[in-house]
């Protein structure tokens, strides 16, 4: 589903265009060197960030942000203060200032990265779960059909199915472009007659296709139905504006472009219109308007909180909240246009360098469509990605479907980087048996 509409989503709004002059485009018929990058590197605004991560083991390129992003050097020092100071310190006296710890992290990422009001996030369970949570909840609000689609990330289609067989729906699956996203003519086909929800990713997991937000609510709504966005892959890469865009609802990964670490809490979004209305099937003590009364009839906070069910993973809060500061501190349209010109500058080598062996762009061309991450398509792309990190230690990512996926994280990573990194899978292919040039022989 491409960019129809780009300002939508904040990524080319008169902010971004100003910083996007910060990181001239290379264009085609340039030849890059190493000059050229490291004078690149030498005017980064955002120069500065790399050092407030903790180092990568020497010699390794990391390219893999999209899949679980580097550790902020911030990070393990709260870890540290809240398990020595909090708990080793206060004992069970520190566990009221941890209440509202899911609050306090949503209002965070809602004014950082999300573009959503006080109260109307929080950070809680996993993907999956708040995925549940808030299909359910959409579901027992209306009548009507699910709409998902094929492209989405597999738990997404599970939960989504799931859900509709639970509570007796069709489950209606849009076939989608694996370049390109869901196209807006198929969901305009998908929601006829009537929709309940429909769900989709904002940058899609495979391809990177950035999805237009305002489009698809406006088909969606005029359907009666909810829209459900699954922001894994876009919150932290690109600014978003969920409340300005009218969005209904919105999960999560905090663990990628957010940089929140292993098994980090999820987002979970709901419009304030929406909390007094709708209500969520995992009813827990954290959800209910007088949590510590111990009552045993359950009455559903209000707020955002009618959207929590148990104990929220204390350490793992603390481990987040490092990184949501230094993405607020950099600013997210300056790591956006960052983001672009990483990407645009492997993209303009990798058609130079990696083309003759194999390497298939396999998602929007033009930067401005897509997440933060290149995706390319090559027939042996589950062993090269291995290959490519023994021999060159590069670090990549190998998607299904013989995808690789390239995501250079903007704060700690430098144009050298990515200049050297398509040199050595270069050398990599060029050494490599069954990875000659694919040319065509002159006559």
């Amino acid at each position: 589903m491409t960019t129809t509409q780009p300002e939508t989503h904040g990524h080319r709004n008169g902010h971004q265009d100003a910083y996007q002059d910060e990181y001239p485009e290379v264009r085609q018929e340039e030849a890059v060197g190493l000059s050229t990058v490291r004078q690149l590197d030498a005017a980064d605004p955002l120069a500065a960030f790399r050092t407030r991560f903790a180092p990568t083991p020497d010699g390794l390129v990391f390219l893999n942000g999209a899949s679980l992003g580097r550790l902020p050097a911030a990070t393990a020092d709260a870890a540290d203060a809240l398990v020595r100071g909090e708990w080793g310190d206060r004992l069970a006296e520190a566990r009221t200032q941890w209440l509202d710890l899911p609050q306090r992290v949503g209002d965070e990422l809602a004014a950082t990265v999300l573009g959503a009001g006080p109260g109307e996030v929080v950070a809680s369970d996993c993907t999956s779960v708040n995925l549940y949570k808030l299909g359910a909840a959409a579901l027992r609000d209306r009548p009507g059909a699910v709409v998902l689609d094929d492209d989405n990330f597999p738990t997404d289609q599970y939960v989504l199915t799931g859900l509709a067989e639970e509570y007796g729906r069709e489950a209606r699956v849009v076939r989608t472009d694996p370049d390109r996203g869901p196209q807006l003519d198929q969901l305009r086909l998908a929601v006829e007659g009537g929709a309940a929800l429909v769900s989709l990713s904002l940058v899609s997991h495979r391809s990177g296709a950035l999805a237009d937000m305002r489009a698809v609510q406006e088909i969606a709504h005029a359907a009666g139905a909810l829209v459900l966005w699954d922001l894994s892959h876009a919150v932290g890469a690109l600014p978003l504006r969920l409340t300005a865009d009218g969005a209904d609802l919105a999960v999560g990964s905090t663990y990628k472009h957010l940089c929140g670490g292993p098994g980090a809490p999820a987002l979970l979004y709901v419009r304030e219109e929406l909390h007094g209305r709708l209500t969520q099937p995992v009813q827990g003590w954290y959800g209910h308007r007088e949590q510590l009364a111990m009552r045993t009839d359950f009455y559903p906070d209000p707020s955002i909180r009618r959207f929590l069910t148990g104990s929220p993973p204390v350490l793992s809060l603390a481990a987040l909240r490092p990184a949501v500061r230094l993405l607020g501190e950099a600013g997210l349209a300056r790591i956006r246009a960052k983001s672009t010109a990483l990407t645009g500058l492997f993209q303009r080598l990798a058609a130079e360098l990696l083309t003759p062996y194999g390497f298939r762009l396999a998602g929007p061309s033009d930067p401005a469509e897509r997440g933060g991450h290149l995706t390319y398509a090559h027939e042996r792309a589950r062993a090269l990605v291995p290959l490519i990190a023994e021999r060159a230690g590069v670090l990549v990512d190998y998607g299904a479907h013989d995808r690789i996926r390239v995501s250079p994280a903007p704060l700690s990573t430098r144009f050298e980087d990515v200049y050297e990194a398509v040199h050595r899978i270069h050398r990599v292919l060029r050494e490599a048996p069954g990875d000659e040039p694919r040319r065509k022989e002159r006559a």
